[in-house]
C-alpha cells in the first residue's frame, strides 16, 4: 500500500526540548570515528571560540529521530516502518550543535512521491535552540518498498 499522499505539507508539533551533553557528543563521536579534538577536549572547543564540546556535522539526527518518530506513529500515514530503507540524509547548518544546547524540533513533510511500486517521503526537521534560533534544519528521504 502506497503512503498518504494527504502527509505532504503536514506539520507535527515541536518534540520536547533535547539537552544536549558532553558525554552524549563524545559518544556520539567514538562512534562515528570522530577524531576532531572539538568533539572531545573542551579545553580545545573553548580555545577555538566555542563554549563547550562540538558536535560533529551528523548529530542533528540525534534530535531528528524524535520527529521521525512522530511521523511513522501517525495512524493516517499508511508507514509500514518493516518496509522502510533510509534513502537520503542531509544538513543544513545554521551554527553547529554545542554541549549545553536545549534543541527543539519541528517536523514538516516535504514530499510524498511514487516512484515504481514504492513511496519517497521527503521531511524536513526544523530544529532551534532554547532562544529560537535556527540551529540546523536535517533533511531525509525514506523509500518505503511497495509490495513484492
Amino acid at each position: 500500500m502506497p503512503v498518504n499522499p494527504d502527509l505532504q505539507g503536514r506539520v507535527y508539533e515541536p518534540t520536547p526540548p533535547y539537552l544536549v551533553g558532553r558525554e552524549k557528543i563524545r559518544e556520539f563521536s567514538a562512534a562515528v570515528f570522530s577524531v576532531n579534538p572539538l568533539n572531545f577536549d573542551v579545553q580545545a572547543a573553548r580555545a577555538a571560540g566555542y563554549d563547550d564540546l562540538v558536535a560533529p556535522p551528523t548529530f542533528g539526527v540525534v534530535v531528528q529521530e524524535r520527529t521521525l518518530a512522530q511521523l511513522l506513529a501517525t495512524p493516517d500515514a499508511d508507514l509500514d516502518f518493516s518496509r522502510v530503507v533510509h534513502g537520503e540524509q542531509r544538513f543544513s547548518y545554521s551554527r553547529p550543535i554545542v554541549a549545553g544546547d536545549e534543541l527543539t524540533a519541528t517536523l514538516t513533510v516535504a514530499s510524498v512521491k511514487q516512484l515504481g511500486g514504492h513511496s519517497m517521503v521527503t521531511s524536513e526537521s526544523s530544529i532551534t535552540d532554547a532562544t529560537g534560533a535556527h540551529v540546523v534544519t536535517a533533511i531525509s528521504t525514506l523509500v518505503v518498498r511497495g509490495d513484492e
